[in-house]
Parts: structure tokens; C-alpha cells; sequence
């Protein structure tokens, strides 16, 4: 009956469940093992709405024999189910629920993982619910003291970032990323997170930020002498020099190259106008200095 009638399985199950004059305690235990057979046999046979029912429900179930961590599998399950049904809230819910179940097991990696899924299946419908996640997933592992785990999410939510042009956000969060790599002695990876804020200011226009950027990284002996610290060094005085040839030769180097993608892309768009010349010029005639403008 498992694998030839899940909607059986399914009422018997929620029979199980439902307290009568003549059953006064729920039997959860015997009612799970057949939302757990139907949610599979639903996923088997492609009824995807019916088996994120049922794994919604061995979720439930699982939770009521205090089994967080077998419940928070199921929950994952519909969660994914429920991205195939693009049925997104439910996605955002049921992955931040899975994330909560771990945590209850005290294991921070897997709730991370669960609220990163959620964040990539919310990429392109909901691109600011998957930053929010990400971001939640960053600090549950960071919190913990796991900063060598995080690297892939900054790179996932650094490029949602950028695709939504939220550019001062990407820069932040190249930043953070860079005092993660510290914490867990990712020097290289510090000193590429650096340069790569840098370069997204440089790409905003705002070449006043990226000079402060990168004169506090600098304050960072790790920096100071990398090859990263001399890339952006050198941008930055072909910046002021409006040398857009050098600015493109050095966006072309092998330091950037070694930069992520959705760095590089942007480096080879700079300089993104005459503007940015303007405004150096105008910082270095003392324009920028007049005390009573305090934007």
C-alpha cells in the first residue's frame, strides 16, 4: 500500500491524528510512518503539491515525537517541493523553519545551509527575501565562530547584490567577508575581498569612498604589502590622473583576473564615465572641503 496508494496512507495517517470519544491520544508515531510513505510516493509518482503536503505533515509529526533533526529533513523537503511549485512565501517559510528545527539540535552548520537553500531558490523571485536569508546564514555560522564556512554565501550574496545594483550593500558585505577571512587566517582571501570592495566604489563613482577604503584596509599590514593592496594603489592614482588607458590596463591585470566573476565584470567596465574624472578633479581643486556641506 506505501508505493501503490499514498492517499490512503495519507487518511489513515490524519485518522491517527484526530482525537475521538474512543481515542484520546494522537497516535503520532504510526501516523508519521505513513505521511513519510505517502510524501515519498507522491514525490516518486511527480505530484509535487501533494507530496509537499505530506512532508509538511511528517514534518509536524516528527516535531510531536521530538524529533527535530528528522523533522527538519522533511521540512526541507517541502521546501524544495515548494519551490518547484514556485510557490515562494512557502519556500521563505518552510527553509527558515528547517533552519529553526536544526538550531534546536544545536548544530549551526545544517540551519545555515537550510536558510543558503532557501536564499538560492529565491535568487530570481525574490531577490531581497534571498538576501535576507543569505544574511541570516552568514550570522548563524559566524556566531558560532565557523568563519571559514561562509565564503560561498558572501559570494552569493555579494552577486545578488550586484544584480539589483545595490552596490553600496555588495560593498559591505565584501568588506565583512574580508574580516571573516581574518578571523579564520584566509589572508589572501582578506586581501582579494579588499580589492574587490574597492573596485565596486570605483564602479559606484565614488572615488572619494574608495580612497577611504582603501587607505583604512591599508591599516591592515596583511593588505598593506599584497599584490591587491598595489593593484588598488595603482587604480586609484590612475583615477586621479584620469588615465582611463591605465585604469583599463590595470582592470585587465592578472590580480584582478583572480578576482570573483561578478568582480572582474565590473572592473572591466571601469572607468563608467567622464564623471569620475570630474569629481576627482573637483576633490583635488578642495571642492570636497567645504565645511559647511556635511552630506
Amino acid at each position: 500500500m506505501a508505493a501503490s496508494d499514498p492517499e490512503k496512507l495519507i487518511a489513515k495517517a490524519d485518522k491517527l491524528t484526530k482525537l475521538t470519544l474512543t481515542r484520546w491520544s494522537a497516535d503520532w508515531r504510526n501516523a508519521t510512518q505513513y505521511y513519510e510513505q505517502a510524501a515519498t510516493a507522491f514525490r516518486f509518482a511527480k505530484k509535487h503539491e501533494k507530496a509537499k503536503v505530506a512532508f509538511e505533515k511528517a514534518s509536524k509529526g516528527q516535531e510531536m515525537l521530538s524529533s527535530p533533526w528528522d523533522a527538519a529533513k522533511h521540512m526541507e523537503s517541502a521546501a524544495a517541493l515548494a519551490a518547484e511549485l514556485s510557490i515562494w512565501g512557502e519556500v521563505a517559510d518552510f527553509y527558515r523553519r528547517a533552519s529553526e528545527l536544526y538550531n534546536e539540535c544545536g548544530r549551526s552548520q545544517p540551519a545555515s545551509d537550510a536558510l543558503a537553500k532557501g536564499g538560492r531558490a529565491l535568487e530570481d523571485a525574490k531577490p531581497d527575501d534571498a538576501i535576507a536569508m543569505y544574511t541570516d546564514a552568514i550570522m548563524l555560522l559566524e556566531d558560532d565562530g565557523k568563519e571559514n564556512m561562509v565564503p560561498d554565501i558572501y559570494r552569493a550574496v555579494t552577486n545578488v547584490c550586484i544584480k539589483l545594483e545595490k552596490y553600496t550593500d555588495a560593498a559591505s558585505f565584501l568588506l565583512r567577508w574580508a574580516v571573516a577571512s581574518y578571523k579564520c587566517n584566509a589572508l589572501h582571501s582578506q586581501c582579494k575581498a579588499y580589492l574587490s570592495a574597492i573596485i565596486v566604489y570605483l564602479y559606484m563613482h565614488d572615488f572619494k569612498q574608495a580612497d577611504q577604503c582603501y587607505n583604512d584596509c591599508c591599516q591592515m599590514d596583511t593588505f598593506l604589502n599584497s599584490d591587491q593592496s598595489h593593484c588598488a594603489s595603482k587604480l586609484l592614482s590612475a583615477y586621479r590622473e584620469a588615465d582611463v588607458e591605465e585604469i583599463q590596463r590595470v582592470a585587465k591585470s592578472s590580480t584582478v583576473s583572480n578576482l570573483d566573476h561578478m568582480i572582474i565584470r565590473l572592473a572591466r567596465k571601469l572607468p563608467t564615465g567622464e564623471l569620475v574624472a570630474m569629481e576627482i578633479n573637483s576633490l583635488e581643486q578642495g571642492e570636497a572641503l567645504d565645511e559647511d556641506d556635511l552630506t
